[in-house]
């Protein structure tokens, strides 16, 4: 069994408004000098298998197909 955690972030020039959001509302609570917030998803999976290389290809096709839009996002694998 192998243990994954993906990251999905919008990619750099895309426009993040949650993340424009959430930065006014850090301020509005008194946090100062935050700056450049950017909002993402994370997908912690377990997948049975002992083959970390299939396990790789499989997350990575799962992003490709469903967990990332590939146009605006980027992702990162980590295998626990």
């Amino acid at each position: 069994m192998i243990k994954a955690r993906v990251t999905v972030t919008l990619k750099n020039g895309v426009l993040d408004p949650q993340g424009k959001a959430i930065e006014g509302a850090l301020g509005a609570l008194g946090f100062d000098g935050i700056g450049q917030v950017r909002q993402g998803k994370v997908f912690d999976l377990q997948l049975e298998t002992a083959d970390k290389a299939k396990a790789e290809a499989d997350l990575k096709a799962m992003c490709e197909k469903l967990l990332a839009n590939t146009v605006i996002e980027n992702y990162s694998i980590s295998l626990a």
